[in-house]
């Protein structure tokens, strides 16, 4: 009888398991250890701008998703009742230092009088007291003198970063309120990575971490950065009140699905290539720190 042949297929079969065992033992190793996710998405800061003034807008040289630098316009807004409020302040600040001029003339010559005995010390104090209220007084207009000013230099909105501009239908001839806000940048410095990895994962990563990242968007293209934070929580609906009572979902008891947090990723470097909000990501952990 022979058995070589029954026996190669055993050992066959024994090095195919083994080797499978081994690759799966290798896999979760990285899993565990190197912890990789599918969940993951491009974000960036986004800026609100809001005018500090209000009025009509008169200009606006932009389109929408146009590309911008820091400084450039964003729209204008009517000056003429600025350009007023102004004037009217300067000349309220040239009153008041013509006040203040003459009160510090009065001051001096009465100084030199009570030194003469000419007045009693209550005249010299009236012309002390004249002499700072008429200070206060144009220390005041030079402040609604500075704050005109600044109104007016206001009207003027530009881009305080490097961005692009979204979502924008705003035209000439729409009335504008301070503080409310009119259109989005997106911060062209400021993209980075949200991944969210299951609780599981969580103690195997570490601020710091090297990170390798795959967008959708550039199939050919690896970009790298580091984990700069881990989120602490995130929002459950189990025990939101609902009519003042508290809502649960339904769970099935065997079935216990891990919770994702966010963890942020900064690049590093930087890409050169365009971003965008929402782009889809796979992030995998590549060294960790110790």
């Amino acid at each position: 009888m022979n058995w070589t042949r029954p026996f190669q297929r055993i050992l066959i079969t024994t090095v195919i398991v083994a080797l499978a065992l081994s690759a799966l033992s290798l896999l979760y190793y990285r899993y565990v250890h190197f912890p990789w996710t599918r969940d993951a998405q491009v974000r960036a800061n986004v800026v609100g701008i809001a005018p500090r003034v209000s009025g009509p807008i008169i200009h606006v040289p932009l389109t929408d998703n146009q590309i911008l630098s820091k400084g450039d316009l964003l729209f204008e807004i009517d000056p003429s009742t600025y350009q007023a409020s102004l004037l009217k302040a300067q000349a309220l600040a040239e009153q008041t230092q013509a006040d203040l001029v003459r009160a510090k003339q009065q001051l001096d010559r009465d100084t030199v009088l009570y030194a003469k005995r000419v007045i009693d010390l209550r005249e010299l104090q009236n012309a002390q007291d004249e002499y700072a209220s008429a200070e206060a007084t144009f220390h005041a207009a030079q402040a609604t003198l500075q704050s005109a000013r600044l109104d007016l230099g206001f009207t003027r909105v530009v881009s305080p970063i490097d961005g692009y501009l979204t979502n924008f239908d705003t035209s000439p001839g729409t009335y504008v309120t301070a503080g409310q806000r009119l259109l989005a940048l997106v911060d062209s410095n400021s993209f980075w990575v949200a991944a969210y990895f299951t609780e599981t994962q969580l103690a195997h990563i570490q601020i710091g971490d090297s990170v390798q990242i795959k967008l959708i968007s550039h199939p050919g293209t690896t970009f790298y950065g580091k984990v700069e934070s881990v989120g602490w929580g995130i929002h459950r609906t189990d025990g939101a009140a609902i009519n003042l009572l508290p809502q649960v979902q339904q769970t099935i008891e065997w079935v216990r699905l891990p919770q994702r947090f966010p963890v942020r990723i900064k690049f590093d470097p930087h890409p050169t290539l365009p971003l965008r909000i929402g782009e889809t990501a796979s992030v995998s952990i590549i060294r960790r720190v110790h």
